[in-house]
């Protein structure tokens, strides 16, 4: 099948989403596909690879071919800027399409956010192919939740959007049970389209074997407990909880939070750390896709947050990761949060709302003293992806709902 896969995350920019879209195509690819990736131009959280790299517009990467769009920046600004300049990626997003193929598809995959990304499946719908539309966090309700959103006519108006898309679509995929039944309780005219896809993990990437960058030496962390934390620092992380954490375990000399990443969250952060005088909390920057791998493999547990203001079923897509390179889990998440029962599920480590700090600081302090548990916790962790959430499975769950007519 000739397949379409619409995505605002692609390498070379890091993200959570960048990492599971690359490798989504790359299985569909695998499974005898042409893919065709439509994706936005890089411009923020670049990997370190990125100055030296060709970007042309239309290219051809790893047997895929890769659209890459100009628009707007919608990332690191404001959020009326942001949410003017999602509104006009559907149309740029079209116009690179019809100026780089002619090609009909057979099938559209769309990954929202942004929500108004909805729009070019349904244009491609339009022309014959199945529209799998999967979303990963449920908005409006999240900007709501986080009090970005506070107009309502603005509400009512992404609340329309909302529901255009879910009914456009062919198949609906939410990333967890909760977050399915949230989708139908809300929209119970599209029960009958909505299905679990979980995220999955490329469980190979974090295979043992000789590290070909050691982390501890770059950031002078040999002989500490490293937690760590990989991804965006934005409102929806709430990564203040782990600084109050950081604090009640100033006395365990030998820990680190290392927090890797960038956002708008991250210079406050950093001012607040700085003014407590938590010397174990490090920031660094993004690093790019297959270092991520091996950074994970340098740390002794992982860590993940989202702020008590988000009341959706979100699972961090991070969370897996710290499970694929078996590290012990550490997850300070809203109640609402499918985390909660994957960690349990998985019996691999720990997990609390973030305001419960005390309780957070005490696993943690456990992991640090018992080093033994928290590698049975990482082996737990590893044995469940592999055997419920690798690429290979999921992917292919993929591939049905598009082949099904």
């Amino acid at each position: 099948m000739k397949l379409l896969l619409v995505t605002d995350a692609y390498p070379p920019e890091i993200r959570s989403s960048s990492h599971l879209m690359v490798e989504l195509a790359e299985g569909l690819r695998d499974l005898g596909h042409s893919m065709t990736v439509l994706t936005g131009w890089p411009g923020s959280n670049l990997d370190e690879t990125a100055p030296s790299r060709v970007i042309e517009q239309s290219m051809t990467e790893n047997g895929i071919h890769v659209i890459r769009v100009k628009t707007w920046s919608h990332h690191s600004v404001g959020y009326f800027k942001r949410g003017f300049a999602q509104l006009q990626i559907p149309r740029q997003f079209l116009a690179g399409l019809r100026r780089h193929t002619s090609d009909a598809f057979d099938g559209v995959i769309v990954y929202s956010p942004p929500l108004p990304m909805s729009f070019i499946g349904e244009a491609v719908h339009r022309t014959g192919a199945r529209y799998i539309l999967n979303v990963q966090d449920i908005f409006p309700q999240n900007a709501i939740d986080l009090g970005v959103l506070t107009n309502p006519l603005i509400i009512g108006f992404f609340r329309w959007m909302e529901r255009r898309a879910y009914r456009q679509a062919d198949v609906v995929t939410a990333h967890s049970e909760n977050n399915k039944a949230m989708l139908a309780t809300a929209n119970p005219e599209i029960a009958g389209k909505l299905t679990v896809v979980h995220n999955w993990v490329d469980s190979e990437q974090f295979k043992s074997g000789p590290l070909v960058e050691d982390f501890r030496s770059t950031y002078g962390l040999h002989g500490k407990y490293v937690v760590v934390y990989g991804g965006v620092i934005g409102p929806a992380q709430g990564l203040d909880v782990v600084l109050e954490i950081a604090a009640r375990l100033r006395d365990l000399d030998g820990l680190i939070f290392l927090i890797v990443g960038d956002g708008l969250e991250k210079p406050p952060l950093i001012e607040r750390a700085q003014r407590e005088n938590l010397t174990n909390v490090m920031f660094r920057p993004f690093v790019s896709r297959d270092r991520y791998a091996v950074l994970l493999r340098s740390a002794d547990a992982g860590f993940l947050t989202l702020s008590e203001k988000m009341k959706t079923p979100v699972v961090p897509g991070k969370l897996l990761g710290y499970m694929a390179a078996g590290l012990p889990a550490f997850a300070f998440v809203n109640k609402e949060s499918d985390a909660h029962a994957m960690i349990a599920q998985a019996g691999c480590g720990f997990s609390c709302t973030p305001d419960r700090a005390d309780e957070a600081a005490a696993a943690v302090r456990r992991a640090y003293n018992d080093r033994d548990w928290g590698r049975e916790c990482g082996r737990r962790g590893h044995e469940y992806v592999v055997a419920h959430l690798s690429r290979n499975v999921i992917v292919k769950q993929i591939e049905a709902l598009i082949a099904r007519s």
